[in-house]
């Protein structure tokens, strides 16, 4: 790694965080000043908070932190598209002012900001990315806590090459961020995507706190989208299974209509008709389940037919335009 204090660029994205961001915008800047202070980073670092189309006041809040301290910088979308689309926009803009490494953190509070240092270790020993992994997860519901556990497993069941219990906290080197902006895919799921990359890699392990203020944008149903996405935008092993299910309850079928004829001819066996419905119930819905999901893989290839811009910046807090909002 160069000999001079790398240039930090620490990526926030924002959705709806008016309430969090006067928060956890405190435990931003000491941890950057106590890192430029110890010769860490270089003065220069910055936090990019990434305004991902909110419809409260984040990005008022956001030009304001702007003005009154120097460290922090924004942009916003131009629309809401999404937790990963966000990230990608703040990484691409790193790499657009000149960093030569980011850090990639949510704005809620919960992923512990002193961990910098360590990933920072990490990345002078040579490593282009490192993973912060959750070693406890105390704060989190037990609901919480099964799903995403379930999520990981069934992740690596499908082939999708992400770390156990890490979410979207981690340093990317300009090496790792110049590799990633070669990925050309309009779904993103950068947790499957980084891995790929295949640089040197680390982990950092942390503890997960509790949410500073505000509350989670993520329910149920945007964590199980979120969980198809990571999963069809990755690995084709769902479309191997249904075929191979489909072949299988074929060869069965057929030799449950044989043995049911043979049972009839010699009237062993005359009231069917249940078994036969059941079964066709069971098909029938089966069948309607692999369209489902091929339908789903058809509906991304339309998606990236299409090479839509994954991002469109509409403001940034350093251009002329935002001096007097």
């Amino acid at each position: 790694m160069s000999a001079h204090p790398p240039k930090l660029i620490v990526v926030v994205p924002c959705y709806n965080e008016e309430q969090m961001l006067p928060v956890s915008n405190v435990l931003f800047a000491d941890e950057m000043a106590a890192l430029v202070e110890s010769t860490r980073i270089s003065p220069d670092s910055r936090v990019l908070f990434v305004d991902d189309g909110s419809t409260d006041a984040t990005w008022q809040t956001i030009v304001d932190l702007a003005k009154s301290n120097n460290r922090f910088i924004g942009i916003r979308q131009s629309r809401n598209r999404g937790h990963q689309c966000a990230l990608w926009a703040g990484l691409m803009e790193a790499r657009t002012l000149g960093c030569d490494v980011t850090i990639t953190i949510d704005c809620d509070g919960q992923d512990d900001v002193h961990a910098f240092a360590a990933m920072l270790d990490e990345y002078e020993k040579g490593a282009d990315v490192v993973y912060g992994v959750r070693s406890d997860r105390s704060s989190d519901s037990f609901f919480k806590r099964f799903t995403a556990e379930c999520f990981y497993h069934l992740q690596a069941a499908m082939g999708v090459a992400a770390v156990f219990n890490h979410a979207d906290y981690r340093l990317l080197s300009i090496r790792a961020i110049d590799a990633l902006s070669r990925y050309r895919e309009v779904n993103l799921y950068l947790r499957g995507l980084i891995p790929l990359i295949g640089f040197q890699s680390a982990q950092v392990s942390y503890k997960r706190e509790k949410r500073l203020a505000g509350e989670s944008h993520y329910g149920v149903f945007k964590m199980l989208a979120f969980a198809g996405d990571g999963i069809t935008s990755l690995s084709i092993r769902p479309i191997r299974l249904v075929l191979g299910s489909g072949i299988l309850l074929t060869c069965l079928g057929l030799v449950a209509l044989l043995v049911l004829l043979l049972l009839s001819l010699f009237h062993l066996f005359c009231n069917n008709t249940a078994l036969i419905l059941s079964a066709m119930a069971f098909l029938s819905g089966l069948n309607l389940t692999a369209i489902g999901i091929v339908g789903e893989y058809v509906g991304k290839a339309y998606l990236e037919s299409k090479s839509r811009p994954r991002v469109i910046i509409s403001n940034r807090t350093w251009e002329k335009q935002q001096e007097d909002i």
